[in-house]
């Protein structure tokens, strides 16, 4: 599993640091993330990533190859 949110946030045209400040989230947060540096964390950081996007949990989210 992994996350799509480099790709949302560039369709909205937004930094990570406009996403950052929109949704509340440290930009190293956001960053570790799209880079897949950081490969877990709390539903409560992806909410409001989710809401800052105008999208749902489960939007940002990808499949992986196992």
């Amino acid at each position: 599993m992994g996350y799509r949110i480099k790709d949302l946030r560039e369709e909205k045209k937004m930094s990570q640091e406009d996403l950052s400040k929109e949704s509340g989230v440290s930009r190293t947060i956001i960053s570790g993330l799209e880079s897949g540096a950081i490969k877990e964390t709390s539903t409560k950081t992806l909410k409001k990533i989710a809401r800052a996007l105008g999208k749902k949990v489960s939007d940002i989210f990808f499949e992986t190859e196992v």
